[in-house]
């Protein structure tokens, strides 16, 4: 009986010794490998795409909250250096998204952004203008005026490399406002207030011909003639213009827009107003001058731009 017990143990001493050695001599197992955690502390997202407003090879976009402009239809960017909140200062509800229609100035020659700081006096702003001259390279900012109620109707443009105007309007109660021009002979860095214009309607429109001769053109609600003011000496005073218009469309063509010069004469359009039925409301009247913009004479019927768009 112990000769058989020996016996059994020395087998099972000898059994595991034979599967301890092949055990050895088989290949490891390949275990898959698990991929370490990355490390997302230094993770760099990609910066969206920045998109332009507009197709035009110089554009602009108020993406994320910042303005930039573009040379080269999008392809890249550069930041203005502008709080995008003082872009849209002053009296307006619209879509900002987009700028403020005439405020800036998109050219390969000239950037330039009106906007507006509040001093520390309530509902008193500080106008400046934000240009640049070399492609955004460098910025220069140049203050328009110190001291002006919230902005309504601003418009800013260039008409050379020297000569330069602000037509601004502000201080709205009901249909009166206050309204102003300034004007700039080096270039944008320094500005000179013009003549204050005798009404205190609304201002629609506003616009230089030449470095004399402006026009500023009043009634936005219910207008029910055109009410004009031509300077010839750029903006040392300010005269009524006189249209003569026919008859048949005194109650038509109310509210002139910005008179440009043609074949040797000016030229404006008289729209209809807001509430202008005339034809479906899509016709203007073209008027001409002979004077500098003292007297118009009408001309013709023409499609207004909203129909030919």
């Amino acid at each position: 009986m112990k000769k058989i017990m020996i016996s059994l143990s020395s087998f099972i001493v000898a059994v595991l010794i034979i599967g301890t050695y092949m055990y050895e001599k088989q290949d490891p197992i390949s275990l898959p490998e698990i991929p370490e955690p990355k490390d997302t502390t230094d993770f760099d997202q990609e910066e969206e795409t920045l998109q332009p407003v507009t197709d035009e090879t110089v554009s602009y976009t108020l993406e994320g909250e910042e303005l930039h402009i573009t040379y080269n239809e999008g392809d890249d960017w550069i930041q203005v250096p502008i709080d995008k909140d003082l872009l849209f200062q002053g009296e307006y509800q619209g879509n900002e998204t987009e700028l403020i229609e005439d405020s800036y100035i998109l050219s390969e020659d000239i950037v330039a952004f009106l906007y507006a700081e509040e001093t520390n006096e309530e509902q008193i702003y500080k106008i400046l203008l934000s240009y640049s001259r070399d492609q955004g390279k460098t910025w220069e900012d140049s203050v328009i005026t110190d001291s002006f109620s919230p902005m309504r109707f601003r418009k800013v443009d260039f008409l050379d490399d020297q000569f330069g105007y602000v037509i601004l309007s502000g201080g709205r109660t009901m249909s009166q406002e206050y309204s102003i021009v300034y004007v700039t002979h080096d270039g944008g860095k320094s500005w000179q207030a013009t003549e204050e214009p005798p009404t205190t309607r609304m201002l629609a429109f506003g616009s230089f011909v030449d470095e004399e001769t402006g026009f500023l053109s009043y009634g936005t609600i219910n207008p029910e003639e055109p009410e004009v003011y031509v300077t010839q000496n750029g903006g040392d005073s300010w005269e009524q213009a006189v249209f003569k218009i026919p008859e048949e469309f005194e109650d038509v063509f109310v509210q002139a827009e910005e008179p440009v010069k043609e074949d040797g004469h000016l030229s404006v359009l008289v729209n209809q107003g807001p509430n202008g039925d005339y034809e479906g409301g899509m016709v203007k009247g073209k008027f001409i001058s002979e004077d500098n913009g003292l007297t118009w004479e009408f001309d013709e019927e023409v499609e207004s731009n909203e129909e030919q768009e």
